[in-house]
């Protein structure tokens, strides 16, 4: 059960955070990466305005970018969300290649968090 691949990796990672966050049924990469904002601003959870859900996703989309070079961490502004500068260009992907892009780098994010030991510890 260690070695899973990256499908299985993101299945139990939506399954999981759907459990947890949403209303049971499995969350899409963007839901993941909304969540994923909400815990990089530190907030906490709230009412979001519109504006406020697609910086979210903004940062989501930037930090987990960040460990493969396309982004780097700028600074905190005074209201204390996170801005980062483009480091290097995204290269030109189809919409698939670009979701795979996004999962693996999700998967990254919460592999380096202990989400997948956690979730074996569970079962």
């Amino acid at each position: 059960m260690k070695n899973k691949n990256s499908a299985e990796k993101w299945k139990e990672l939506c399954a999981k955070l759907g459990q947890d966050f949403g209303e049971g049924d499995a969350l899409n990469l963007e839901g993941v990466l909304f969540l994923i904002g909400v815990n990089e601003l530190g907030k906490g959870k709230k009412k979001y305005k519109k504006d406020q859900k697609m910086e979210l996703m903004h940062i989501a989309i930037c930090t987990v970018l960040e460990p493969l070079g396309y982004y780097e961490f700028e600074k905190y502004d005074a209201e204390g969300w996170p801005h980062f500068t483009l480091k290097e260009k995204l290269p030109a992907l189809k919409p698939g290649q670009q979701s795979v892009l996004m999962k693996e780098a999700v998967i990254t994010y919460f592999e380096n968090r202990g989400f997948f030991e956690e979730v074996m510890d569970e079962e």
